[in-house]
């Protein structure tokens, strides 16, 4: 068997090399496994115990929401004023009611206890008691000697239990809502308390059970809240055998501690809402194990790639060479022999490659000696002025244009370019292949005796026009006829409309590439007479200049209000009307120049004044003033103004004023909902919010489709269905709570909206 060429063996080496990173990707996982599992760990630990904390704090701040209005009820006030014995039957009920209100499922709330020392006596599920006679008196009077008028605690349950349900205490403690009242006196001698027993406080996480048993949370005094051994409960958190108090304070993230069983990873997250700890731990044990179980994994399938990987080399190697040997054999069989012997086949390759180009560079150099693209090269230079007017006409003669010159009377430029293409059918990218379309429809149509090669420059379309007539005004009306059917063509064959500008006629070479700039000067004059154009030099008023003095500045202004109130359709008009105006005065093109140069430099200085960054309404480093002046045609220009400016400013002042109006419209509905129960009007929306009350009264509508009212009525029909349904209430107290001073208005009004009474919809609620 012949050897291995070097060719087959760099293959199967670049194989081999291929795979070096497989194997360094397994030993680094394999290294870097544990720390990396730990972070992720610790990671998902910390966003656990700031959602845990998250969810306790929506359930503590709806229980303190509900206790604030029970106590501030009208029921409640009334209570706290006067003494309450076994006749006042009708309070007490009433009391009870609107404690086992809040006492819900969501927020596990098991008992709320009223104390008043003033007037002696006691409110709790069980019923009503004196004060001085209940057995945990004492330490529930304390609880008035706070410092704070609010305040969560951990309590032992039995303070809250009557003596004949003390036996069925089933948790030791209790975490305890406790507001001092009157809430707006300096002298305190009562207490509200909701109760939220230990054990069912657990069931706020919403977690599975692995994520529960190594959390804890201790309150302010570094009294343990939640555990899993239920009973640590209210022990300190040195009981835990995990953490001591004087390391905890100076923790806020995870940290390594050492107890009996090992060490763990504690993640700790302080609420700023009050002042609770929450911990969680894992053992650094069980994560290693875990990290080396993986790493192990993660290496033995880079070995298994590693192994397929050389396999497939091999057999890759001997596939991938046939091509190459088949492909140098016809090299050499079809290409010249090198004068010396190839050391491999890299150098083969390279020396056939090497002939190829060199062929190629003689081809190009035949190709740039070809007389039509030097013809084309010589004429651009002579209409742009590069060319010695004793070197032009020589240089025509040599690129065969002698007979022209000789036979040649008058000439003229023609300069040719295309008006506005149809953006469904063409991109400026095809700008290029059009004119060299309309290039040979010019070639084809005009005779060659009468022209020279037309050429492009700068995206226009130029050719030197002579004929035999020595007097200018027939040699002129047959350019025009030839421009005229030349136009024509372009549009039946190419649906294409273009503008064609003609110099002053002229009898010498000399004056070339003046008679170019005529002609480009001719096809300005498409800003003020439109598109599809054949404009003679000699028909323009050369050398008259005008000024426009009376610049629109009201128009003006009022198209910058109407981009300012966002008003799209208005601002519209308001374009199209002040270029109207600009484009009646009879100015040269140069002369349209200024008013529209002022009206895109006050559009800029008010999307500046307004604090709109340019970035938002023009992305590319291009000039806007170039981009302008670049622009032929009335219509263009004013979609340009629109697409540019007008249209995406007006745009930006719409999302501000629709954000403003709906940040506005939440702050009233917020209030109606905090409020309906008062005799809420919307002067005093207008009054809180410090706006216009006709203002806010015309946003409201347009955010809601609703007026104040209809939305304030709709509200308060909803939370008298919801008190109808679900509580007891009657029927007078809804009505009043909703400020209807008599009740039969609120009976008419509920049945002209629900179609029946309060009493008949209490009835099909519950029956």
């Amino acid at each position: 068997m012949r050897s291995l060429s070097f060719l087959y063996k760099l293959t199967i080496f670049g194989f081999l090399l291929g795979t070096l990173p497989v194997i360094f990707i397994g030993v680094f996982a394999y290294v870097t496994s544990s720390n990396e599992i730990e972070d992720r760990v610790n990671s998902g630990k910390q966003q656990l115990l700031m959602q845990t904390s998250a969810n306790v704090e929506q359930i503590l701040t709806t229980v303190n929401h509900t206790l604030n209005q029970v106590i501030n009820s009208t029921v409640m006030r009334k209570a706290m004023e006067q003494p309450l014995t076994v006749n006042d039957f009708k309070t007490y009920n009433d009391l009870s009611m609107e404690l086992r209100h809040m006492q819900s499922f969501d927020t596990r709330v098991e008992d709320v206890v009223l104390i008043n020392t003033e007037h002696n006596w006691m409110i709790k599920n069980s019923g009503l008691y004196r004060f001085d006679s209940y057995e945990y008196r004492e330490q529930l009077a304390s609880l008035l000697d706070q410092p704070e008028d609010t305040v969560w605690m951990l309590n032992p349950t039995a303070w809250f239990y009557s003596e004949e349900n003390a036996g069925n205490v089933s948790c030791p403690y209790t975490i305890s809502l406790v507001k001092k009242l009157p809430t707006t006196g300096l002298d305190k001698y009562a207490l509200a308390i909701a109760n939220i027993p230990t054990c069912t406080f657990s069931e706020f996480l919403q977690y599975e059970q692995e994520a529960f048993d190594d959390m804890m949370i201790i309150d302010e005094s570094n009294r343990i809240l939640l555990h899993p051994n239920a009973e640590l409960i209210g022990s300190p958190v040195q009981q835990s055998g995990l953490i001591d108090e004087a390391r905890l304070s100076s923790y806020n993230g995870p940290f390594t501690a050492k107890s009996d069983s090992g060490h763990y990873t504690v993640s700790v997250h302080a609420s700023s809402f009050n002042g609770w700890k929450y911990l969680s731990s894992v053992s650094v044990d069980s994560l290693r194990q875990e990290s080396r179980k993986i790493g192990m994994y993660t290496l033995y399938v880079c070995l298994l790639m590693l192994a397929l990987s050389m396999l497939i080399a091999w057999i890759g190697s001997r596939r991938m060479y046939s091509p190459i040997q088949s492909l140098l054999a016809q090299m050499k069989e079809r290409l010249p022999d090198s004068p010396h012997k190839p050391v491999n086949e890299f150098q083969m390759i390279s020396e056939q490659v090497q002939h190829l180009f060199q062929s190629n560079t003689k081809l190009e150099k035949e190709v740039s000696q070809h007389l039509q693209q030097v013809r084309a090269f010589s004429l651009i230079k002579a209409y742009q002025g590069q060319t010695k007017p004793s070197e032009l006409a020589a240089k025509l003669k040599q690129y065969g244009y002698e007979r022209h010159l000789q036979s040649w009377q008058s000439m003229v430029v023609i300069t040719l370019q295309l008006d506005t293409l149809d953006k469904e059918r063409f991109g400026r990218n095809d700008l290029d292949l059009l004119l060299f379309a309309v290039q040979n429809v010019m070639e084809e149509l005009v005779d060659s005796n009468s022209r020279l090669m037309p050429v492009i420059i700068d995206q226009t379309l130029i050719a030197l026009i002579g004929g035999e007539d020595h007097e200018d005004k027939p040699f002129t009306h047959f350019v025009y006829t030839l421009t005229e059917q030349l136009q024509r063509s372009i549009q039946q064959y190419l649906q294409l409309q273009v503008s064609i500008g003609i110099s002053l006629p002229f009898q010498s070479l000399d004056h070339l590439p003046l008679a170019y700039r005529e002609g480009l000067e001719a096809l300005k004059h498409r800003i003020k007479l439109g598109e599809g154009i054949i404009m003679q030099y000699e028909k323009l008023n050369s050398g008259q200049h005008f000024l426009l003095l009376n610049y629109p500045n009201q128009m003006e202004a009022d198209l910058l209000d109407a981009i300012k109130l966002a008003e799209k359709d208005k601002a519209r008009e308001l374009l199209k009307g002040l270029l109207q105006s600009i484009f009646s005065a009879a100015l040269s093109p140069q002369d349209y120049q200024i008013p529209l140069a002022r009206l895109l430099n006050n559009l800029i200085i008010a999307v500046q004044e307004s604090g709109i960054g340019m970035s938002r309404i023009h992305e590319t480093n291009e000039s806007l003033y170039e981009e302008l002046f670049g622009l032929q045609v009335a219509h263009e220009i004013e979609d340009w103004f629109w697409s540019k400016l007008v249209g995406p400013l007006a745009g930006i002042f719409r999302d501000r004023q629709n954000e403003q109006y709906h940040n506005i419209s939440e702050k009233i509905i917020d209030l109606i909902h905090r409020h309906y129960d008062t005799d809420l009007t919307l002067e005093d929306c207008a009054s809180r919010l410090h706006y216009n009350a006709n203002y806010l009264s015309s946003v409201f509508r347009k955010e809601t489709n609703l007026s104040f009212s209809e939305y304030l009525t709709t509200y308060r029909f909803k939370m008298a269905k919801r008190w109808l349904s679900e509580t007891d209430m009657s029927i007078k107290d809804i009505a009043a709570k909703l400020q209807y001073n008599n009740p039969q208005n609120f009976i008419r009004s509920f049945r002209k909206v629900e179609g029946m009474t309060p009493g008949q919809y209490r009835e099909k609620q519950t029956g």
